[in-house]
């Protein structure tokens, strides 16, 4: 039998780089993807046109069921493309569980890189997937507008458009947060006291941290904007401080509001649907932000710090925890996958630009330190969940919305592990003027991990 790479050989006299032929007359799906890989692929690739590539014996595989997840593959940039195919059940993985995909997306960025042949090729490659594939089609329900196309809610990082954002990702379900969270059901990064530390464990370990860094005791007063299920209100609540949250997701506001009965709280905690910036109480002893930052917008840090500050009392502090990038001057909008299927308008930058903007706002940084290695633990940790109650996720939100979750938390592992996002918590105090030295704080932390 003549082998693809002789057809075309005989037809051309000519390969490319990667051993591949420069202008057979059609490539089967799987030369496709073989070219584009540079002839590397990492794992098995089958299509739907009956034709395979990478490794025989491969443990990990992609399958292409569909020509419309071809059309999603072809149309969608970057990741996005993938994404479609795979959450509309276009595109298989073998060898992985969907609600942890962490091995997959691991050999794929290790070993994988796409890279556009020569225009003849590429022509080729037009010719054989057929032009009809490059003409986008609409996407699979659960991808959110493009953010041009977000206008229903107002301009980006308005009250509207913010609570659109929100619902969006933290309305899911709080049954399926169960599942994933935990009895935590703490959506932040963990602090883990040890790297056999149980989820639970490392969430309540990472609250005690917030909880001193703050310096809280009896009859104090905190405020904790995007307080998520409450989890920061309770325990400070749990220790004699008066503690008010607020989060713009419905879900959580009633999850929480209930649990804050079913402890007997009430007379300490207090969880309020609403934006952060309608809080009109002030003289706060200290402020806790745990994974808020995220959501508002670059642009308004100034704005935000400013406000922070002002509902503090003078020698009060403010923890801000959220993910970070490595550095401070890349594109802080997120794209692809990320911005469609799981925080649309979400923005990152680096600790100096959060650091720049509080002290900017007249806040006196005092600490900060890097969580990533915490974070790429806290969804190991999360996914395992997933996969252990993935019947029970399925049953409640539905496949796609499952796999979401899963590709989402395991690409993000991914990201923490090799340190392309971060996250970072930041100590500040609003300044007081009548204060003598040290302004009553230790003269280093006073906390332990």
């Amino acid at each position: 039998m003549t082998t693809f790479k002789e057809r075309a050989t005989d037809a051309t006299g000519s390969t490319d780089a990667a051993g591949r032929p420069d202008a057979p007359g059609r490539y089967t799906l799987a030369e496709v993807v073989e070219i584009l890989a540079g002839g590397k692929l990492p794992l098995r690739f089958t299509a739907y046109d009956g034709s395979s590539s990478g490794p025989a014996d491969a443990a990990l595989g992609l399958e292409l069921k569909t020509p419309r997840g071809t059309t999603y593959l072809a149309t969608g940039r970057g990741d996005l493309g993938l994404g479609r195919a795979y959450i509309a059940g276009d595109l298989e993985i073998h060898g992985v569980h969907p609600g942890d995909p962490y091995e997959l997306l691991k050999a794929l960025a290790d070993d994988l890189v796409f890279r556009l042949p020569p225009p003849r090729v590429m022509a080729h490659i037009v010719r054989s997937i057929g032009v009809e594939h490059l003409k986008p089609i609409a996407p699979p329900p659960q991808e959110a507008p493009a953010r041009w196309r977000r206008v229903a809610g107002g301009l980006r990082h308005s009250k509207g458009r913010d609570a659109e954002a929100i619902h969006h990702h933290y309305d899911v379900s709080n049954t399926f947060y169960e599942w994933v969270l935990g009895p935590s059901m703490t959506y932040t990064c963990a602090c883990y006291p040890r790297l056999d530390a149980s989820l639970d464990e490392a969430q309540e370990n990472k609250y005690r941290l917030v909880f001193e860094k703050l310096r809280l005791k009896p009859g104090d007063r905190l405020l904790d904007v995007g307080c998520g299920w409450g989890g920061m209100v309770r325990y400070a609540a749990r220790r004699g401080v008066h503690a008010i949250g607020v989060t713009l997701s419905e879900e959580q506001t009633a999850w929480a509001q209930q649990a804050i009965v079913d402890e007997e709280l009430g007379e300490f905690a207090e969880v309020r649907y609403g934006d952060y910036r309608d809080i009109a109480e002030t003289g706060f002893d200290a402020v806790s932000s745990i994974g808020l930052l995220e959501h508002i917008g670059v642009k308004n840090y100034p704005a935000y710090f400013a406000f922070l500050q002002s509902r503090l009392r003078e020698g009060g502090l403010l923890l801000n925890h959220c993910i970070t990038r490595p550095d401070n001057h890349s594109e802080p909008s997120a794209r692809g996958f990320i911005d469609r299927y799981v925080f649309p308008d979400g923005e990152l930058t680096g600790s100096g630009r959060i650091i720049t903007d509080a002290q900017d706002a007249g806040l006196e940084v005092l600490h900060e330190e890097n969580l990533r290695q915490h974070y790429a633990l806290t969804l190991r940790d999360w996914c395992a969940n997933l996969v252990e109650h993935w019947d029970e996720a399925v049953a409640e939100v539905g496949l796609p919305t499952a796999k979401v979750w899963g590709l989402y938390m395991a690409g993000s592992r991914l990201a923490f592990e090799v340190g392309g996002i971060q996250l970072h918590q930041v100590l500040a105090a609003r300044p007081d003027e009548h204060a003598g030295i040290g302004d009553g704080l230790p003269l280093r932390p006073w906390w332990t991990p």
